[in-house]
């Protein structure tokens, strides 16, 4: 009845006032389009940014994988009667895990540990280095910096390691 009531009021109205009631429902049905539509499209432009960027880390996890896989189990456990440095220990390590160019240095800090520097060293194999490390050889990360390096996946590493008790 309301919809009757609204199309008498209508046909009353001036030629004139019709025209500008057509034409200011449709400018008002285009405002309220464009403000539904265009939040729609930018979320969908920016999931579909998101997705791309998802997609490449993980083909960039999956290139990574070889990687972990090359670097092999772990090391076996030291011998306990075995007396090796802390230094020698550290040092064969990274060689062993492919971080032997990486590793620029290390210095005794007292008690025991050792404060370890990495150059441009890839992150997994350094993590995975550290691991061993820490479960293999008993040692124990008391403090660890770790920044970006020259190219994605690279770090700069300083490492303070100490012998667990």
């Amino acid at each position: 009845m309301k919809v009757d009531a609204l199309s008498v009021w209508y046909e009353k109205q001036a030629p004139r006032d019709q025209r500008i009631l057509r034409y200011g429902a449709l400018v008002v049905g285009a405002i309220l389009l464009v403000w539904i539509l265009l939040p729609l499209q930018r979320n969908l432009v920016q999931a579909r940014e998101q997705l791309g960027q998802q997609q490449r880390d993980l083909e960039w996890m999956r290139q990574q994988q070889a990687t972990l896989m090359a670097a092999g189990p772990a090391m076996p456990a030291a011998a306990p009667g075995n007396r090796e440095s802390l230094a020698v220990i550290i040092d064969r390590s990274a060689r062993e895990s492919g971080l032997g160019k990486a590793y620029t240095g290390s210095q005794a800090t007292g008690n025991g540990a050792m404060r370890v520097q990495f150059t441009n060293a890839e992150f997994n194999l350094l993590l995975g280095l550290l691991h061993r490390l820490s479960t293999q050889q008993g040692l124990r990360i008391e403090d660890a910096g770790i920044t970006a390096g020259g190219s994605p996946g690279m770090v700069n590493a300083t490492v303070q390691l100490r012998p667990g008790a």
